[in-house]
């Protein structure tokens, strides 16, 4: 099976290039000091000379270092982001009566599981971000290899999401549809 989420196989290259990079840098710092490398002699100077470079080029230096570092910031940061971020739905018409709350993960699950029934579907996951007034659906739908992706995206848009509009009273629900394949075929008739 081909991995079509290439975004995350480009990162997980990166990780493996940057870490085996690193790896080899500290092996030769290491092996260099303790002699066992001679590529270099360990009492030598890093740079030929003792004078100090020129004040632009520790300008410089320093910037690049600092946009490499909040470039990988924000790399480190984007890798803890899995899901979008998902609201308490607080139901008041009279806020002296009382109030009910609703979870996003509790709103969703009834939508997911009826997904999951669908003719071609292995698994699928969704998150209900986004707060009652301005909510949003976030899809993903692993498909079995022999599942029909066209059929499967009309019947979330004809029968889930009109349901899942419905019992939170909505007018209007804006999702997004992922999908993946799965290595799992349907069953075959024969």
């Amino acid at each position: 099976m081909t991995n079509l989420n290439r975004p995350a196989r480009l990162n997980r290259t990166l990780l493996v290039v940057f870490g085996l990079i690193l790896l080899a840098a500290g092996a030769f710092t290491v092996l260099t000091h303790f002699g066992r490398l001679t590529v270099l002699e360990p009492d030598s100077t890093l740079v030929p000379g003792t004078e100090m470079p020129p004040t632009w080029a520790l300008y410089v230096t320093a910037a690049v270092a600092v946009v490499f570092g909040l470039l990988l910031l924000r790399w480190l940061l984007a890798q803890l982001t899995r899901k979008p971020k998902t609201h308490t739905w607080r139901f008041e018409a009279d806020p002296d009566t009382g109030r009910t709350e609703l979870a996003a993960g509790t709103a969703i699950e009834p939508f997911v599981d009826e997904v999951k029934t669908y003719p071609g579907v292995h698994a699928a996951h969704a998150t209900l971000a986004g707060t009652r007034d301005a909510p949003t659906v976030a899809l993903v739908v692993s498909a079995e290899q022999d599942g029909d992706l066209t059929a499967i995206r009309r019947q979330i848009d004809t029968t889930g999401l009109p349901r899942l509009r419905q019992a939170l009273d909505l007018g209007t629900l804006p999702a997004t549809v992922e999908f993946r394949f799965s290595t799992k075929t349907g069953a075959r008739t024969l």
